[in-house]
């Protein structure tokens, strides 16, 4: 119970110490409480005393600003309106000269109404005085204006012809003078100097059978074979009468080489069933590809020249085209050949001269794969591959698709020319050689005065028989130009035709 006194004694104590700090601390916020707020209230007022001063120096300044923006504009406002005057005033000036102009021009017009028709009045007497003369002329002449009319034109004309002849004439005199003894001596240097073989391929090819039985194993059972080989190559496979032989057609130069070598793989191996096909097929391509980049290095270095590695492939593929059965690859590489040699005689580029010529017929490797002529498909695959634009204008100009911008360009024409035509280069069926040479003939006859007209040397000469009293010497030489350029026009031919005119007077008379 004593010591249940003791701990009450000393609790007491210690809440009485309790209640006395809570007191003092109470009293102490409370005093520290009102010195905030006294401190806070003097920041506000010196605040709101600045926040014054601001703003009326601002109101001041925006009174100053505006004042002085109202005195720039007014004065702008006041010279525009000077300008303004200004201009109404010469508008006023101008109005006034344009309408004493306008004035002067009524009095002009007038004056001018008056001039026609005094004209007006001259011109019918002298129609009259005109017309009497001309029936005074016609009873003269015994003749009516229309017929004097045509005497003269006709008299004009046979003038006009007669000039022309002799200056056509006077010309090809000059140019013959000065440039065909020098123009033969390249050429036939450069032709001299050249030997190539010639290689005619044509749409079909021909492979050799050891024998008769090896039909039957490449037709296989019920034709599998055959028909594999087909799809597998794209080509068609003839296979008829003839001993030892089956021909394989496509005009896909390509197609038709990969067949070849398929089939000779097939026949020398003697396993021939569509699984081996496939395989052979596939064999005779990667041969191709290797023989074609192989025929493509040559034809570099024939010519000793550097070029982009596709288009070594596809101077290889141009082994395998051909053109009137001239073989493309063999073409170019001869006409190459001429155009360094004339290029080194009128020392110009010979490099330049020589790969424009061997690129000028590149487009002729994929020209049966994508639309477009073989021109065309060049100049694109050159300009990809990095070649110059001299030699793009050289594969645009050798058949006058573009102007040629340089001498080797010229150069590149002519020995195309050259190579195209030269004997034995090309070759045609009967029936189109026909057809040429009626085409020629007939051109020559729709002239006036032409008596016969007869084809010659392969269609290289032109010989035209004209009536003497028709058409003179003078004459003959204007027909001749006349016919040539048709046959420019109208026919397409390598090389060249000579047209000759030949007129002869004959007087006959018997004897009795």
């Amino acid at each position: 119970m004593k010591f249940l006194i003791i701990g009450l004694s000393v609790l007491g104590i210690i809440l009485g110490g309790l209640i006395a700090f809570l007191i003092v601390r109470k009293v102490l916020a409370g005093k520290k409480l009102h010195s905030a707020e006294k401190q806070a209230l003097q920041k506000i007022e010196d605040s709101n005393r600045s926040a014054n001063k601001i703003i009326n120096k601002a109101q001041s300044e925006a009174q100053r600003i505006v004042s002085r923006s109202r005195n720039d504009i007014e004065n702008e406002i006041k010279s525009r309106r000077d300008s303004i005057s200004k201009i109404e005033r010469s508008n006023l000036d101008r109005e006034k000269h344009l309408d004493a102009k306008e004035a002067q021009l009524l009095e002009k017009e007038s004056g001018l109404d008056q001039e026609l028709e005094k004209v007006k009045g001259i011109r019918n007497k002298q129609t009259m005085v005109l017309q009497e003369l001309a029936k005074q002329l016609e009873t003269i002449a015994g003749m009516s204006k229309e017929e004097a009319e045509k005497n003269l034109i006709q008299a004009v004309e046979h003038e006009m012809k007669h000039k022309a002849g002799e200056l056509i004439k006077s010309m090809e005199d000059k140019a013959k003078k000065l440039g065909a003894r020098r123009a033969q001596e390249i050429i036939t240097d450069a032709i001299q100097r050249t030997a190539v073989d010639h290689v005619a391929n044509v749409t079909t090819t021909t492979v050799e059978l050891p024998d008769d039985e090896m039909k039957g194993r490449v037709i296989g059972k019920e034709g599998r074979n055959i028909r594999s080989f087909e799809a597998a190559t794209g080509v068609d496979v003839i296979i008829d009468d003839s001993p030892g032989t089956i021909i394989i057609s496509a005009f896909d130069p390509i197609r038709r080489q990969v067949a070849k070598i398929a089939l000779q793989k097939l026949i020398n191996d003697g396993r021939i069933h569509p699984a081996r096909v496939e395989e052979a097929v596939e064999e005779a391509r990667v041969e191709l590809q290797k023989q074609t980049i192989e025929l493509g290095e040559q034809a570099a270095e024939e010519i000793n020249l550097q070029f982009h590695p596709k288009i070594i492939e596809l101077l290889g593929k141009l082994h395998f085209r051909s053109s009137y059965g001239q073989n493309i690859l063999s073409h170019s590489l001869e006409a190459a050949h001429v155009a360094g040699i004339i290029a080194a005689e009128l020392n110009v580029n010979v490099k330049l001269a020589k790969r424009g010529t061997l690129l000028h017929d590149i487009g002729k490797a994929i020209d049966f794969e994508r639309e477009g002529t073989h021109t065309e498909l060049g100049k694109e695959v050159c300009q990809k591959y990095g070649e110059s634009k001299e030699i793009l204008n050289c594969i645009m100009c050798h058949h006058e698709e573009e102007p040629p911008d340089t001498i080797e360009a010229v150069i590149v024409m002519i020995a195309d020319a050259i190579s195209s035509a030269r004997p034995g280069a090309r070759r045609e069926s009967m029936q189109n050689y026909v057809k040429r040479l009626e085409k020629l003939e007939g051109i020559a006859n729709s002239f006036k005065g032409v008596e016969k007209t007869y084809a010659i040397q392969a269609g290289r000469e032109l010989r035209v028989m004209v009536q003497p009293d028709e058409v003179d010497d003078v004459a003959s030489k204007k027909l001749a130009f006349d016919i040539a350029r048709q046959i420019e026009e109208n026919v397409d031919f390598p090389g060249e035709i000579r047209v000759s005119i030949i007129r002869e007077t004959r007087a006959t008379e018997l004897a009795k």
